[in-house]
């Protein structure tokens, strides 16, 4: 993973709406159009209706053309390694392979590398639907 990744990861984190978690979370996705798309999570006095980082990073590239996630990497200020939630895993998961890299970062740096399917084993799969 380039540096880039992390640094637009930390960059989107700065713009997170956390007044109510004080959970700032970042993140950043390398499309197969080379483009880096980022998000922050946005919350909502209405708990369940704010959103996360990821699933804001991946209308950003939806809505930029792009396709597949290559690479990914999540940052949060409070908390190194912050993976993503169990529904970020599988709205990742539906645009990204099960080779996808997934980088989980500290302050310094990518922290740990997975692939999208170490993150999310045995995910649904468009295959099941017939």
């Amino acid at each position: 993973m380039s540096h880039d990744l992390f640094e637009a990861a930390r960059g989107a984190m700065k713009f997170a709406h956390a007044p109510y978690s004080k959970f700032p979370v970042g993140a950043a996705i390398r499309a197969d159009d080379g483009r880096i798309y980022t998000g922050a999570n946005i919350e909502n006095l209405s708990f369940p209706q704010g959103w996360c980082a990821e699933p804001t990073a991946i209308g950003c590239m939806i809505m930029g053309g792009g396709k597949k996630i290559v690479e990914m990497a999540v940052i949060a200020e409070k908390r190194a390694l912050c993976s993503p939630c169990g529904g970020c895993r599988q709205k990742i998961a539906e645009f990204a392979q099960a080779s996808t890299r997934i980088y989980l970062c500290d302050e310094a740096g990518v922290a740990k590398a997975l692939t999208m399917d170490e993150l999310l084993p045995f995910s649904f799969e468009a295959e099941i639907l017939g």
